[in-house]
C-alpha cells in the first residue's frame, strides 16, 4: 500500500482538470483522505481565527458554560469536555468544542433546522474571523465536491443546489493538556465522520491517524498550507462505498507534546436538510450492488448519528 496520503494542488482543477480529477479520485478510493494545497485561503485568516478560538477556550469554565445549550445536540455554541463519545466507544472524547453554523435568512424554509449562531461576547474577534473561515472552507469544499462529482461521471455542478443551504458546521476543538497522572492514549476515539466531506485546518499537530485497509494506523501530518479533506458517511452511502469513509482517531503523542494543548478546526460539509441520500445509479454495478435500498434524508440521518455519539 502507499505509505502516505497524497497532497494535491487544487489549482490543477483549473489548469489540468482531467488529470487532477483522476488523481483526486484515486486518492479517495484508496484512503478516503487527501491533502489539498494551493487553495488560496489566507494563512493570516487561519491564524486570526485560531487566536480567537484559543482565547475563548482559555476562559473560565463557568464563562464558557454560558454558551452551552443542553438538549440541542451541540448544534450551536459550546460543548464541554467529555461529552461527545465515538460510536461504540466506552470512553468520552477528551475535548471541548464550539459549533458555528450557516447564517441564513430567518424566513428560509430551512430555518427550523438551522439555528442562529451564538457568539461569545468575551472574544469579539471570534465572530468575524470564525465566520470568515467558515465561508472560505465552504467555498473550498464546493470545489472539491465538483472534482469528486466529475470522477463518478456526474456534472461538475451536481452538488451546488444540494449544499447551498447545507447544515455544515465549523468546529474549533480544544484537546486540553494531560497534566496529572497517566496520559491516556486516545484523545478522540476511532470514528467516521457523518457528513459529505470534512476539511481539517490544523493537521500540522501530531496525533491524527487513519486506519488503512491492512489494519495499520497511518499518521497524518501536513506541512505549509495543506488542508486535509476526507470522505464522510453520507458521501460513502450516496456513492455506494465508491468513496470510502475511513475510520480515523486522534491519539496522544508519545512525547512531551502529550502534555500540551492541541487545537484543530474541522469543517463538516453537509447537504441541505431535505436532500435525499439515495444511492447514485452510476455507483451501482454487478460487482458493487446497491448496499442501501432505503433512501434517507440528510436531516434524519444526522439526527440518527447524533444520538449514537451521545450529542442528542
Amino acid at each position: 500500500m502507499t505509505a502516505h496520503v497524497p497532497t494535491l494542488d487544487i489549482r490543477r482543477f483549473d489548469t489540468d482538470r482531467d488529470q487532477f480529477v483522476a488523481d483526486l479520485g484515486a486518492a479517495y478510493r484508496e484512503f478516503g483522505f487527501a491533502g489539498i494545497s494551493g487553495h488560496g485561503i489566507d494563512p493570516a485568516l487561519i491564524s486570526r481565527a485560531y487566536a480567537a478560538f484559543e482565547k475563548f477556550f482559555a476562559l473560565p469554565t463557568e464563562v464558557k458554560m454560558k454558551y452551552h445549550l443542553p438538549g440541542t445536540g451541540g448544534a450551536r455554541g459550546y460543548t464541554p469536555f467529555k461529552v461527545e463519545t465515538a460510536k461504540d466507544s466506552k470512553h468520552p472524547d477528551l475535548k471541548e468544542f464550539w459549533h458555528i453554523g450557516r447564517e441564513i435568512p430567518r424566513d428560509s424554509r430551512y430555518a427550523p433546522q438551522t439555528p442562529e449562531n451564538l457568539w461569545p461576547a468575551e472574544v469579539p474577534a471570534f465572530h468575524e474571523h470564525g465566520y470568515a473561515l467558515y465561508q472560505a472552507l465552504d467555498d473550498l469544499g464546493s470545489r472539491v465536491l465538483s472534482a469528486l462529482a466529475l470522477h463518478i461521471n456526474l456534472p461538475a455542478d451536481y452538488f451546488v443546489d444540494k449544499t447551498d443551504f447545507g447544515s455544515s458546521i465549523l468546529r474549533p476543538i480544544h484537546y486540553p493538556p494531560i497534566l496529572n497522572g497517566d496520559v491516556p492514549n486516545v484523545r478522540a476515539g476511532a470514528h467516521e465522520d457523518i457528513n459529505l466531506i470534512t476539511l481539517l485546518v490544523g493537521a500540522s499537530a501530531e496525533g491524527l491517524q487513519l486506519l488503512r485497509r491492512d489494519g495499520e494506523w497511518l499518521p497524518i501530518t501536513t506541512q505549509g498550507d495543506v488542508i486535509v479533506v476526507n470522505i464522510g458517511d453520507m458521501l460513502q452511502r450516496l456513492t455506494n462505498h465508491v468513496y470510502p469513509s475511513t475510520t480515523h482517531r486522534v491519539v496522544n503523542p508519545n512525547n512531551e507534546n502529550a502534555r500540551k494543548p492541541r487545537y484543530s478546526v474541522p469543517f463538516f460539509l453537509h447537504p441541505n436538510p431535505d436532500f435525499l441520500i439515495d444511492v447514485l445509479p452510476s455507483c451501482v454495478t454487478p460487482d458493487n450492488p446497491s448496499r442501501y435500498p432505503q433512501p434517507i434524508t440528510a436531516w434524519d440521518y444526522l439526527q440518527e448519528r447524533l444520538r449514537e455519539i451521545k450529542l442528542l
